[in-house]
Formats: structure tokens, C-alpha cells, sequence
């Protein structure tokens, strides 16, 4: 992290629209200290120090916001910002964020604190913050021209309420809100109860992070802007796989995780070797009478999802969304079916003039992830995550939890990859198993067709063109 020295030395440094929008250092002074994060790895948690106690989150390669009391009010900076977000090895994007990063800093509160945030405005248009989820007075809820004027650059304005009840919410502008929200500006918030709370059970653990999207041409820096639904990098805090850190627990830990949905299309988030309980929705906790398992929750658009679950089964276990094209990274989406295709006779035609030429995608597209094919520079490889048997085949919004029995309490350092017991790990057939006991077959049917075509019929379907309109 680093503080008000840093974010005044580098006020306007960033690029020319943050410093058209360069804020006075005499208001700067009375404002709380606006911390910034450019690291782009989980924080540990941050362990309130004053105010009233809780028990904090982990945000997924992100970080907590830190505060200061302030006559029984807790208070905040956020500064709204161009900032440089590493989306994974070797690739950088130009966002637009909060606090040098994006997404922002999770804000962490109490039931019933009563929070006064300042937000600065260092970009070069209007922007606001809506408090996804909040009750809070009508003025302070952050939509351009109903409850607020614009917040202009260079000028900061002051958000004030009482978190009333607790849960998981979002916030992010009304403000230019396609291009804004496009460009990555959004954060999470959590409010945790005061008290014991009889539908909130206490957790060992408690992960947050946001489902985003963006569409960024490979080789280029900034997302498009204009872009409706056919994004091509589908991200976990603005992180893509194999960039987005695992969530490493204890065996045994009682585990619950955050996920708000700020991108354009739902998102079905899928957990491997665990059933977990849906505990929590955007109205707050669930009732416990409705919660049933599950190991899949589907995540709306504007949703917030809270999920608890025991983590008793060792092992490095998979969590995606399971959405196949939202599991890969930056890839074209017009591109014909080539499997089955034999077209060597064609390749050796074109490298004749292009000896780099290779052919692709007649077998399928896994032999992409051993590839070592030239890319654009700044761009994200396909499918590139290596586990300990070989390139993983996923990408995008796809993570490991890592269950181990040996990892101390609020260690949330990687343990490295499971070591298998003996025999618990698929394995090639060899011909040598038992004979099974045989049964027949059931009959051709129930009844006999009256009438049967003399050829055979081959169905074919033309999919209609277009986009990802039917997400």
C-alpha cells in the first residue's frame, strides 16, 4: 500500500486526465488518508483495529480498504481513477478504478455504523457511487442528476448513512455508467452483524470477490467501451486464470464466499468435491427452512451470492463458472469448426509462403494450451494454467480451492499442489481387472415402429448468426 505522500507525488502522474484532474493539497489534508494498492495479490485480512469488532474478509487478489474513527464515525477515502490492473502474467490492462486498482477496495463496516465515505473524482468526467443494496436516504444513493449532481473532476463529495443491515453489497457509478463500469470501476462491500446473528453462522473463513468482464483486442491495453455482451475476458476482480490466486483453507474450516455480479450476463459458479448452501442472497441472510445444498448457484446480473460450505475433503478442488467460453481467455468467437477437417494438404500450401503457419482446431482446441504459438504483445494466452499433470485446459473465471489438513489457522499462503495418497488418482486401463458380472441387454424398445423410413435422415441445423444475445 502506500499513502497521501505517494497519492500526491503522483496526482496527475498517472496519465493526462487525472491530471486535468489533479485535487488541492489544502482540501487533500483534511480528508482521511487516501490509501492506494497497485499489488495485484490477496491481502490478508484486515483485522479491525478500531471501531467495533468483526471478523474479517479475505478479498480474491484485492485488498480492504483501512479507515479512521472519527467521533464514532468510520471513515473512508475512495479516489476515482485511472489505474494499470496486471490481469494476469504478462498482461496489463488501462482501467478506470478506485484507489489504484480495479476493482476497488472492499469497504468492511458493522451493522449499524454509521459510515461517512469520501469520494475524489480524479478522472476527466463526472462520476458518482451507487451503494448496491443499501437502505440509505434517498440523496445518498448515487444515481446522476435523480439523487445527486455529478461529481466534477478535481472535487471530492461526501457520502453519510448508517449501515443498517447486514450482508453482502456492491458499489459502483450512475454515473457514464456503460463506459465507466466497462473500464472497471467497481467495489465490494460487506456489513457484518453487531451481534450473534441467528441466520449468519460464524465462519473460519470468508472469501469475496466480483464475476467482470472486459473486451480488450489482444495486443492493445484499453477495454471497448461500446461493447454490449460479446466480451472476451471473463474475470474474478478483474483477475483471469491463471492469475487469480486459489482459496487456500484448513480441512474442516467452515468456509463462506462472496460473489457479486457486475458483468452483463448470469454467471452458473460451480464448486467441485463440496455441497455448499446458498446462506445468503441480495436481500440479506436466507431464511435456513429455504436453504437446500447445492454445487452450482447461478448468479444473475446486479446478484449478490453468499455461500457456506465445509471444507472436509482434501485435495486440490476446482470452482469455475460453468459457462465453457467463460473459462477461456481472450479468444475470437467467429471462427469455423475445423474438427475432423484433414487440411494438410492445405497447410503445406501456405507455408510455402508463411513458414510460421500451423494448423489449429481440427482435433479440437486443447492442443492450444501446449502450444508455444507467437502472441501479440500484452495478451493473455488461451487455457494457459499448468497443474501438476499438465496445462489445466481452463482459463478466465476459473480457481482451485486448496483443502489442506496441515495448514495452520489464518494461513491463507499457498500449500503448492495436493500430493495424492497412493491409488486415489485415475490411472490408464490395463486389461488386467476381474471379469464383471455380465447382464443382458433390454429389448429394442417398447413397441415397433409402424413405419420406417427406407433411407436414413440426417438432421441438419443452421444456427442462426450473431453474438452472445442468448446469454
Amino acid at each position: 500500500m502506500s499513502s497521501r505522500r505517494n497519492f500526491l507525488r503522483g496526482a496527475g502522474a498517472i496519465t493526462a486526465a487525472a491530471s486535468a484532474a489533479a485535487v488541492s493539497r489544502v482540501a487533500m489534508a483534511a480528508l482521511p488518508e487516501p490509501v492506494l494498492q497497485t499489488r495485484p495479490d490477496t491481502m490478508p485480512p484486515l483485522v479491525p483495529s478500531t471501531g467495533r469488532p468483526y471478523n474479517p474478509c479475505v478479498t480474491l487478489n484485492g485488498w480492504t480498504l483501512p479507515w479512521r474513527m472519527n467521533n464514532g464515525v468510520k471513515e473512508f477515502h475512495l479516489v476515482a481513477e485511472p489505474v494499470v490492473r496486471e490481469m494476469s502474467a504478462d498482461f496489463k490492462a488501462h482501467l478506470w478504478g478506485y484507489n489504484g486498482q480495479s476493482p476497488g477496495p472492499t469497504i468492511e463496516v458493522v451493522e449499524g455504523d454509521r459510515v461517512r465515505i469520501f469520494v475524489t473524482n480524479k478522472l476527466g468526467e463526472l462520476t458518482s457511487i451507487h451503494w448496491h443494496g443499501q437502505r440509505l436516504p434517498n440523496g445518498m444513493d448515487g444515481v446522476t442528476g435523480l439523487n445527486q449532481p455529478g461529481i466534477p473532476p478535481g472535487k471530492t463529495f461526501v457520502y453519510e448513512f448508517v449501515a443498517r443491515r447486514p450482508g453482502t453489497f456492491m458499489y459502483h457509478p450512475h454515473a457514464d455508467e456503460m463506459v465507466q463500469m466497462a473500464m472497471g470501476m467497481m467495489g465490494f462491500w460487506i456489513t457484518h452483524p453487531k451481534a450473534k446473528h441467528p441466520l449468519i453462522d460464524e465462519v473460519d473463513r470468508d472469501f469475496v470477490f466480483l464475476l467482470n468482464a472486459y473486451d480488450i483486442d489482444p495486443g492493445s491495453y484499453t477495454p471497448k467501451i461500446m461493447t454490449m455482451l460479446d466480451f472476451n475476458l471473463w474475470s474474478w476482480n478483474s483477475r483471469i486464470f491463471p492469475g487469480i490466486d486459489p482459496l487456500v483453507v484448513r480441512k474442516n474450516d467452515k468456509v463462506r464466499i462472496r460473489i457479486g455480479n457486475l458483468t452483463m450476463t448470469n454467471h452458473p459458479i460451480h464448486l467441485h468435491g463440496h455441497e455448499f448452501l446458498v446462506t445468503g442472497t441480495d436481500g440479506g441472510p436466507t431464511p435456513k427452512s429455504t436453504r437446500q445444498y447445492e454445487v452450482t448457484t447461478d448468479i444473475a446480473v446486479g446478484q449478490m451470492r453468499q455461500i457456506d460450505f465445509l471444507a472436509d475433503e482434501e485435495g486440490d478442488w476446482a470452482f469455475h463458472c460453468h459457462k465453457s467460453h467463460h473459462t477461456m481467455n481472450a479468444m475470437g468467437h467467429d471462427v469455423p469448426t475445423m474438427i475432423g477437417v484433414d487440411h494438410r494438404g492445405v497447410a503445406r500450401q501456405i507455408t510455402k509462403l508463411i513458414p510460421d503457419y500451423m494448423v489449429m482446431g481440427e482435433r479440437g482446441m486443447k492442443d492450444m494450451t501446449e502450444m508455444e504459438m507467437p502472441l501479440p504483445d500484452n495478451t493473455a494466452a488461451m487455457m494457459a494454467g499448468r497443474g501438476p499433470f499438465g496445462s489445466v485446459g481452463m482459463g478466465g473465471m476459473f480457481s482451485v480451492v486448496k483443502v489442506r489438513k496441515d495448514q495452520k489457522p489464518g494461513d491463507y499462503t499457498d500449500p503448492g499442489w495436493y500430493q495424492h495418497p497412493p491409488g486415489t488418482v485415475a490411472y490408464e486401463f490395463g486389461g488386467a481387472l476381474p471379469e464383471p458380472a455380465r447382464f443382458k441387454a433390454e429389448g429394442p424398445g417398447s413397441m415397433p415402429a409402424l413405419k420406417r423410413p427406407t433411407t436414413p435422415t440426417e438432421v441438419k441445423v443452421r444456427k442462426p448468426a450473431g453474438g452472445h444475445s442468448g446469454h
